[in-house]
């Protein structure tokens, strides 16, 4: 019985340990919803544009180097929508700062690059659902990559850094706001 217990305990706390230094994504900025901080300006979008901080621990050994989406799958594009799309992000990094999206503000890890989203500019791109469409799902990811460097140039499409970012991860973690538009 008390073998029986031991064994008990030292799961729940191999569990609690194995938890705690899971590779981890966490925004002080964003939430369970977007807001008008984070939205799109233009495509009849008001909001400030403004790329959220987000923060990262417990990289994978291996890791050389990172890179972070922001995808809605809810897009009615037939294939969602890429609003942020940022590689080659050095391994010491661990945070990026709110507005680090803006690639005028020079906020982003030194020699990271922003390449293009779906609406055709570099950098981050944020919430614009179709008025009414109901809730879209917005998916931040951080890949940890075995790779340095993706090879990639700042107007390579979203669908080529994807590709290159699923033959290099060895782990990714995200979180997930969701936003919507009234119909007016």
């Amino acid at each position: 019985m008390k073998q029986t217990i031991l064994l008990i305990a030292f799961s729940l706390v191999s569990s609690f340990i194995s938890a705690q230094s899971t590779f981890t994504l966490s925004s002080k900025d964003i939430g369970g919803q977007a807001t008008l901080t984070e939205e799109f300006n233009g495509f009849g979008c008001v909001g400030k544009n403004l790329s959220p901080q987000l923060e990262w621990k417990n990289a994978p050994e291996g890791t050389k180097s990172f890179a972070i989406t922001m995808y809605d799958p809810d897009a009615p594009t037939g294939s969602g929508w890429w609003h942020w799309v940022m590689f080659d992000i050095s391994a010491s990094t661990s945070e990026v700062k709110s507005g680090a999206g803006d690639i005028s503000s020079n906020l982003a890890p030194k020699g990271a690059i922003q390449s293009i989203t779906d609406y055709g500019s570099q950098g981050y791109g944020g919430p614009c659902p179709p008025e009414g469409h109901g809730l879209h799902q917005y998916i931040i990811t951080v890949y940890a990559l075995k790779t340095e460097s993706l090879g990639l140039a700042k107007n390579t499409n979203p669908a080529v850094v994807g590709y290159y970012l699923w033959n290099n991860t060895i782990a990714k973690a995200s979180i997930v706001m969701y936003y919507k538009r009234e119909a007016k």
